[in-house]
C-alpha cells in the first residue's frame, strides 16, 4: 500500500493506493480478504464504518442456521439437488444456484479449518437438520450467534495476516470510470475537524463491496441499529441491481432488535396491544380465529413459519398474525407486545370481549401439542415453558435490559433480509461495472424464497469466488494515474462541495438529518415493506425521487452530523430504487409472493372479519421465471425483466476440463448482463 496526497480545491486529501480494497467487515468481506491473502494478493486494505458493527456480528436468531451440502446424513445429497432447492424458490439463475451448491463445502470447510466449532458427531460428521424451504439435512448451527462466531474467527485470520484495517471510515462515494471501479472516497470520522472534513481517497485495482443489506431505509427494522447498508453508493455509480422487490419481513422485538422466532413463539405467548398512552389493553388476535386453540396453534407455528408469507394467511394461517400486528401498529398507531407472564385468553382490563377463556393444551393442534409434549413443556405459563425449553432465550433479553419475567416484549413486523441486491456474474463481479465485486447480502443472488441459512453460505461462496477471480485474472498492479486521477479528483471535489453546501448557515433549511432520515424510513415501511399496493407505491416512488433531489437543502448544525448526513445521501437513493423497482413489478402485473402482500380490490378476501379493503392479489407464478433488473440513469431508475437461466446440466470430460483449468480459460469469462 502506498500513501500520498492529492490537492482538491486547496485541501490536501490523504490518498492510499492498494491492489484490492475491501469495503465492509462482515463475514463475507473478511473472508474475501482472508482468501485473497491466501491466494497471493497481499496488497490489501479493509475499510469499515465500525469493526464492531454490521449485521454479521450483531444479529442471530433462536438457532442461526448455516446452509450447505449435507455431509453427515444417511439420506443421499448432491450438488444438483441442492442447486434445485435454491433454484426452485423462483427468480434465481440456475448457474448461480449451482455455484453456491458446488462451492458450499469448500467454503464451509475453510471455516472449520480456521477453528469454527460447528457441531460434529463422534465420526467427525457435521450433523445437520432440515431448514425452511429445503427437504434435506443441510442446516447446521452454533446456536444464536453463528454469524458472530464466523466474524470473530475470520477477523483473527485477517489480523494474523497483518491486513490493514481502516476502522471508523465511512465510504461516501464509489469511483467508477467508463464501467470500471477505481476505488472510493471516504471520511475518517476521527478527523472531521482537521480542516479536511476527514476526507480520504482509496485507489484500487479491484473493489470488493461487502456493505450488507439496506437496514437503514426502514423505520421498522430488525437489522442492528449499528448497520445501515450502503447499496445506494453502487446504485448512484450506475451498478446494475436485481430483484430489489424481494425482501424478507417478520416479527421482531424493537427495543432490542431480535427476531422472535423459534421457541419465542412455540411456547405460545399472549399477544396484546395497547393505545399510545399505555391504556386499553386488548388481546387483539382472538376475534380472527374460530377458537382459542386455533389461535394458539397459529402462534405456535410462527416459530417454524417466522417470515411473513402470503401463502400462509388464508384459513387462519400463521401469517395472518403478521397482518394483524401491522394493522395494530401501523394503521391504528397502537403498540403490540408479547406477554410471557400469562397464557392467552386470560381476561384483560378493557378487553373488547370482556370475558376470559381457559387456555388448555388439549385444544392445540396435534403438531403443537406433540412438540410441547416431547419438550416436556405441557405446563405453566409461557415464561415457564421458555425457561424449560430455551433458558438462553430469556438470558439474551436480560443481557439487553429486558426481563421477560417482569415485563412484556414490544414487537413489530420488521424488515430482516434483502434477497435482491446488486447484479453480479458467476464470479460475483458486477454485471456492468468491471472489478467491482459485491459480496454478502448486498449481492442479489437469492430469488423469491430461499432456504434458511443460505445467505451465510452465499456470502462465503461469493467472497471465495471473487478472491479467485481477482487472484487469477486481475492480479497485476498497472493502474496508471492517467486512468484514475481525473475521476478521483472530480469525485472528491463533488463530496467536498456537498459538505460545504450542507454546512453553510446561509443555505438550506433547519430540518435535521434525523428528520430527513425518518421521512424516507417511514415511507419505506408504510408502502414498500410487506404490505404493498400499486397506487400507494406509485405515489411513494414519486415522493422518493423528490426527496433525493432535495438532499442538499438540509443544513447540518455541526461536523458531528456529517457522517449521518452523508449516510442519508446514499440511503435516500437506495430507498428510491427499491420503491421504483416495486412499482415496476406491480405495474407489470406481479402479485403477492415471497414475503409481501399485494393489495388488490378485485383480489382474494383475506378474512371475513377484516375491513373490505383487505383483499390481495395472488402470485402470478410466471414471474418466477424472470428477474427484474434496475439501473440508475440520468436522474431516474429504469427496469427490465430478463428470463432466468436454467441449472447447467452439461457433462464435463475430465481431460478437457483439466486442460481448461490449467489454461485458466474459465477464469477469463465475463458475464455481461444477466
Amino acid at each position: 500500500m502506498k500513501q500520498e496526497t492529492i490537492q482538491v480545491r486547496g485541501t490536501s486529501v490523504p490518498l492510499y493506493r492498494v491492489h484490492t480494497l475491501v469495503i465492509g467487515s462482515g463475514a463475507a468481506s473478511l473472508n474475501a480478504a482472508d482468501r485473497l491473502h491466501e491466494f497471493g494478493i497481499t496488497d490489501l486494505a479493509i475499510v469499515t464504518e465500525d469493526l464492531e458493527g454490521g449485521t454479521s456480528r450483531n444479529t442471530g436468531s433462536d438457532k442461526q442456521t448455516y446452509y450447505k451440502l449435507a455431509v453427515a446424513s444417511p439420506t443421499p445429497d448432491s450438488p444438483y439437488e441442492m442447486a434445485q432447492a435454491l433454484f426452485s424458490g423462483g427468480s434465481m439463475h440456475g448457474d448461480i444456484a449451482l455455484v453456491e451448491s458446488v462451492c458450499s463445502l469448500e467454503a464451509f470447510y475453510h471455516l472449520l479449518g480456521i477453528g469454527i466449532p460447528f457441531p460434529a458427531n463422534r465420526y467427525g460428521g457435521i450433523v445437520g437438520y432440515k431448514t425452511d424451504h429445503d427437504p434435506k439435512d443441510r442446516g447446521t448451527s452454533m446456536g444464536p450467534y453463528t454469524s458472530r462466531v464466523m466474524v470473530e474467527s475470520l477477523l483473527r485470520e485477517v489480523q494474523r495476516r497483518g491486513i490493514p484495517i481502516f476502522d471508523h471510515h465511512h465510504v461516501v462515494k464509489l469511483l467508477v470510470k467508463e464501467g470500471r471501479a477505481l476505488g472510493a472516497v471516504g471520511i475518517d470520522v476521527n478527523r472531521l475537524d482537521d480542516g479536511t472534513y476527514g476526507l480520504v481517497l482509496f485507489i484500487a485495482e479491484n473493489t470488493v463491496f461487502g456493505v450488507g443489506g439496506p437496514g437503514g431505509i426502514y423505520e421498522a427494522s430488525v437489522y442492528p441499529s449499528v448497520h445501515t447498508g450502503a447499496i445506494g453508493l453502487a446504485l448512484e455509480a450506475g451498478a446494475e441491481a436485481v430483484n430489489l422487490t424481494e425482501s424478507q419481513y417478520g416479527l421482531a422485538s424493537i427495543r432490542f432488535r431480535w427476531n422472535v422466532s423459534g421457541t419465542y413463539q412455540q411456547v405460545i405467548p399472549r399477544y396484546i396491544s395497547i393505545d399510545p398512552n399505555g391504556g386499553d389493553p386488548e388481546e387483539f388476535l382472538r376475534p380472527y380465529f374460530s377458537s382459542l386453540g386455533d389461535m394458539c396453534s397459529a402462534v405456535f407455528l410462527k416459530g417454524y413459519q417466522w417470515p411473513f408469507d402470503p401463502r400462509k394467511i388464508l384459513n387462519q394461517g400463521s401469517s395472518l398474525i403478521d397482518i394483524l400486528v401491522y394493522r395494530e401498529t401501523v394503521l391504528k398507531g397502537r403498540k403490540v407486545f408479547l406477554d410471557y407472564r400469562n397464557n392467552p385468553g386470560e381476561t384483560l382490563s378493557g378487553n373488547r370481549s370482556g370475558k376470559s377463556e381457559l387456555f388448555r393444551f388439549e385444544d392445540l393442534s396435534p403438531e403443537a401439542y406433540t412438540y410441547l409434549e416431547k419438550s416436556e413443556a405441557l405446563f405453566g405459563r409461557p415464561i415457564d415453558r421458555l425457561e424449560k425449553m430455551n433458558p438462553l432465550a430469556i438470558e439474551l433479553y436480560k443481557s439487553h435490559g429486558i426481563d421477560l419475567y417482569q415485563e412484556p416484549l414490544e414487537i413489530a413486523v420488521c424488515a430482516q433480509h434483502n434477497n435482491g441486491g446488486l447484479s453480479a456474474d458467476l464470479w460475483w463481479e458486477s454485471t456492468n461495472v468491471d472489478r467491482l465485486f459485491p459480496v454478502g447480502e448486498v449481492n442479489g443472488t437469492h430469488g423469491v424464497y430461499r432456504p434458511g441459512g443460505s445467505a451465510l453460505n452465499s456470502g462465503q461462496v461469493g467472497s471465495l469466488r471473487a478472491a479467485r477471480k481477482i487472484s487469477e485474472v486481475y492480479n497485476r498492479s498497472d493502474l496508471s494515474p492517467s486512468i484514475w486521477q481525473e475521476t478521483a479528483f472530480k469525485g472528491t471535489e463533488e463530496i467536498l462541495r456537498i459538505i460545504e453546501t450542507i454546512l453553510d448557515p446561509a443555505h438550506g433549511t433547519d430540518a435535521s438529518v434525523d428528520k430527513y432520515r425518518r421521512e424516507f424510513q417511514r415511507r419505506m415501511t408504510q408502502t414498500g415493506a410487506h404490505i404493498r399496493s400499486l397506487d400507494t407505491v406509485r405515489k411513494a416512488a414519486r415522493e422518493a425521487l423528490e426527496q433525493v433531489g432535495r438532499f442538499t437543502s438540509v443544513r447540518i448544525q455541526s461536523l458531528q452530523d456529517l457522517p449521518v448526513a452523508l449516510q442519508n445521501r446514499h440511503l435516500v437513493v437506495a430507498h428510491a430504487a427499491y420503491l421504483s423497482a416495486i412499482e415496476a413489478y406491480l405495474e407489470a402485473g406481479g402479485g403477492s409472493r415471497g414475503s409481501y402482500l399485494v393489495m388488490d380490490p378485485e383480489g382474494t378476501r383475506i378474512h371475513p372479519a377484516l375491513e373490505p379493503e383487505w383483499m390481495f392479489k395472488p402470485e402470478d407464478e410466471a414471474f418466477r421465471d424472470r428477474l427484474l433488473l434496475s439501473v440508475w440513469n440520468e436522474g431516474r431508475f429504469s427496469h427490465r425483466f430478463v428470463p432466468r437461466r436454467p441449472i447447467p446440466m452439461e457433462e464435463y470430460w475430465f481431460e478437457t476440463t483439466w486442460q481448461a483449468h490449467r489454461e485458466k480459460k474459465y477464469y477469463q469469462e465475463r458475464g455481461r448482463g444477466v
